[in-house]
């Protein structure tokens, strides 16, 4: 199948003819974009709604809508489709997509810089913080989530069989009842989204198996675009990127408001609760990679052997290249997205 290869130079040349005319137009008629979470409206996607409130896109000269999402991996699909221009999704589904299709979806920014993937654990059922404790147990997890899907990569790193365990499918709404009913010993979670399980249950009494614990360096759910929308309005990608990094540098300096854009939009949010929920967030956005890359971007060498584990764990008949995958020509300037990790 032909591919398509975007030459950083000349989008990066389009992007900086174009933008000034995005942002003229936010004293005119506005470009509409429509955006889809990974998931529910919750604080570990605060910095959106924290732009969308404070005008950021509109300042840009952007109408951003914002829709709820179905798993991190739906997003790609939901974009290649053309339901949706831009979106938040796993970035290894991105690699397993492309290795099957045209690359019609691009990874634009990296929003988290270490994927947040865990499996959380009953103490009363002998799970430990070692991987060895999962033997034999039954682990809660959705039909199709990007946690669950990457487990076989933490497996050959820990030279242990992907059946270690066995696999309970449960709805992601269901995966809190099931821990705490004790039908399961253990579940997948990003770690941001269990502060849910940790009101329910004492996280005393809970062990918490990091993917990153076991060596497996990771890129998670990153702001991907539509191929379409790349080739076409670079300079709206840029645009939409400038004003969600710069909420995305406001809510690391104080999550507060940032919590209260979140619930705003969704107003049976508990602001603290969303608040404890950010805070995890913070640490595989804010990772210590981004220290010296900044926010948003990647190292090729990393991505690459993810890549690697992707293409083999996956047994992939192709594997697309970097620049396919993560198209980084469009990232806010380098000083806009220094941070302390």
């Amino acid at each position: 199948m032909q591919r398509r290869h975007f030459l950083v130079s000349s989008a990066a040349s389009a992007v900086a003819l174009a933008a000034p005319g995005v942002r003229a137009q936010s004293a005119g008629k506005l470009t509409p974009v429509k955006f889809t979470l990974d998931f529910r409206v919750t604080g570990q996607t605060a910095p959106f709604f924290l732009a969308q409130q404070r005008g950021y896109y509109r300042d840009e000269g952007l109408d951003v809508s914002i829709d709820v999402g179905a798993g991190s991996v739906a997003s790609i699909t939901r974009i290649a489709s053309g339901v949706y221009q831009m979106g938040l999704g796993d970035i290894s589904s991105l690699i397993e997509f492309q290795a099957g299709n045209s690359p019609l979806v691009q990874a634009v920014y990296q929003y988290y810089n270490r994927a947040p993937f865990v499996i959380i654990g009953r103490k009363d059922r002998g799970i430990t913080s070692d991987f060895a404790s999962l033997q034999g147990k039954r682990i809660a997890a959705a039909a199709v989530e990007s946690t669950r899907r990457a487990w076989p990569m933490v497996a050959r790193k820990l030279r242990q069989g992907p059946d270690l365990f066995q696999w309970v499918t449960t709805d992601f709404s269901a995966r809190d009842n099931v821990m705490v009913r004790g039908d399961v010993d253990g579940a997948t979670y990003f770690h941001d989204s269990a502060v849910s399980l940790f009101a329910r249950m004492n996280p005393e009494q809970l062990s918490v198996l990091r993917y990153t614990d076991a060596g497996v360096n990771l890129y998670g759910n990153a702001i991907l675009a539509s191929s379409a929308l790349i080739t076409q309005q670079p300079q709206v990608v840029a645009a939409f990127l400038r004003a969600t990094n710069r909420a995305i540098v406001d809510t690391l300096a104080d999550p507060l408001p940032a919590m209260a854009a979140t619930k705003a939009r969704e107003t049976i949010l508990d602001e603290k609760i969303e608040l404890e929920r950010w805070k995890l967030t913070a640490q595989y956005l804010a990772a210590p990679e981004t220290g010296s890359i900044g926010l948003g971007d990647v190292r090729k060498l990393v991505l690459e052997q993810q890549m690697d584990q992707v293409v083999e764990v996956f047994g992939l008949k192709t594997r697309p290249s970097v620049e396919a995958v993560f198209n980084r020509s469009m990232l806010p300037a380098a000083a806009a997205r220094r941070v302390a990790a």
